[in-house]
């Protein structure tokens, strides 16, 4: 292999016993590494954050099977090149063919592995940062066994490091002081192929004698490190960043930060997706719209795809910056499920309980219950929460216009019951 390989593609392990992690998968008497061992292997589905080992586990596989395997990014692949990879598994035996980020396949792409898989021309192996729930289609995870990947533990980073100094054909030519390495852990954020990646260019700024530290980790990082790149390794940085700018009410700061995801090529689907979230959790009922604006959003940009989306995008993550906020909602419900774990399965009152036989009638089940319509202004006071919870409130509106008038009205209702 070349020198100017990077250290991560230098290390990739060949063999599941030089594997780092995911024990729960691959190690004695595992499942996935049984299969490996007995040489049936299924169609598989492996979810996983980036740098967790997905091309590392299709490579041994491969390797291990000793079978035609090919390769297809779903970022720069479609339907004419799996039909050719498919044409040519047909004259052989075993092919495995690996797509990675399947997550970014649309339908129809995932439609044309279908038969092929179905009939065993090929073992499909796909990738996927992504919830395959969401992300692939029924048809085709019916037919393939989805493997979790845990991110990898500060101890399974530090003994990577520790194996890249003693046996990479560059570095154990120099003499490398590990002393700290929370920096390099951090700023990695877990992911083992940028962990090594920057280890390397930490060493080659540091020279032969490299005393690593975090504080010259950090110096050599943000002088030399792209804030994103093509591949989305600051994935998570990234989105974290379009986040909290929205929910800061910042505009430009959420397009800045949309227009980085853009460049980086972003899944459209993702960004969407967390522009709906965000308008239940940090805006909610302090704006109504804003759910609606980005559920549309959501819809519109997966019809019309790039370069277009990028303007339905900027409208929705502007509007949702520029809107007023609340977490009332977000907050609501953690409270409620937090009484729930706590409390347990508390006792429905009698009289809002369901009746619909006699036994039930019988036993005071529903009576006494107070249909709202039938009262002034649709409205009877009387107890929905268990007796134990009496009086909880578990929404307290925000401070905002729209949720100010919510207050009033439900304080009108209810008096002092809820402390409105």
């Amino acid at each position: 292999m070349s020198t100017s390989t990077p250290l991560a593609e230098r290390l990739r392990p060949s063999t599941l016993k030089d594997l780092v992690g995911q024990q729960h998968l691959t190690g004695k008497g595992s499942i996935l590494r049984t299969a490996i061992e007995h040489g049936k292997v299924p169609s598989m589905i492996l979810w996983g954050p980036p740098g967790s080992g997905k091309t590392t586990i299709a490579n041994i596989i491969a390797n291990t099977l000793k079978v035609p395997f090919y390769t297809l990014s779903a970022i720069s692949s479609g339907v004419k090149e799996v039909r050719e990879v498919i044409d040519t598994a047909k004259k052989q035996t075993g092919a495995i063919l690996f797509i990675d980020e399947i997550h970014r396949f649309n339908k129809g792409q995932q439609d044309a592995l279908l038969g092929a898989v179905e009939k065993g021309i090929i073992t499909l192996i796909g990738a996927t940062t992504e919830n395959p729930s969401f992300e692939v289609n029924s048809a085709l995870l019916s037919r393939s066994q989805v493997y979790v990947l845990k991110p990898l533990d500060k101890n399974d980073l530090i003994e990577l490091m520790q194996h890249a100094i003693k046996t990479d054909e560059i570095l154990k030519t120099k003499k490398i002081e590990l002393k700290e390495t929370e920096a390099l852990i951090n700023i990695s954020g877990g992911d083992a192929r940028k962990l090594l990646n920057l280890l390397e260019l930490v060493v080659e700024t540091l020279g032969d004698k490299a005393v690593i530290t975090d504080e010259k980790v950090m110096d050599i990082a943000q002088q030399r490190i792209a804030l994103y790149d093509k591949k989305g390794e600051q994935h998570y940085d990234i989105i974290s960043a379009f986040i909290k700018s929205v929910r800061g009410s910042d505009p430009n700061g959420a397009v800045y930060w949309l227009a980085r995801m853009i460049e980086g090529g972003e899944d459209v689907k993702f960004i969407a997706r967390r522009m709906v979230i965000l308008a239940s959790e940090d805006i909610g009922n302090a704006n109504p719209n804003a759910l609606l604006l980005a559920n549309a959003s959501f819809d519109a940009v997966n019809k019309i795809g790039y370069p277009e989306a990028r303007i339905i995008l900027s409208q929705c993550a502007t509007y949702l910056a520029s809107s007023a906020k609340s977490n009332a909602a977000y907050v609501a419900i953690n409270d409620a499920m937090a009484a729930v774990s706590k409390k347990g399965d508390l006792p429905v009152p009698l009289h809002i309980r369901n009746a619909p036989t006699k036994l039930m009638k019988n036993m005071d089940y529903g009576k006494d219950y107070k249909y709202s319509h039938s009262y002034d202004n649709n409205f009877s006071p009387q107890e929905y929460l268990p007796d134990e919870l009496s009086g909880t409130a578990f929404y307290n509106p925000g401070k905002n216009a729209r949720e100010d008038e919510l207050r009033k009205y439900l304080k009108q209702l209810w008096k002092e019951k809820y402390g409105y």
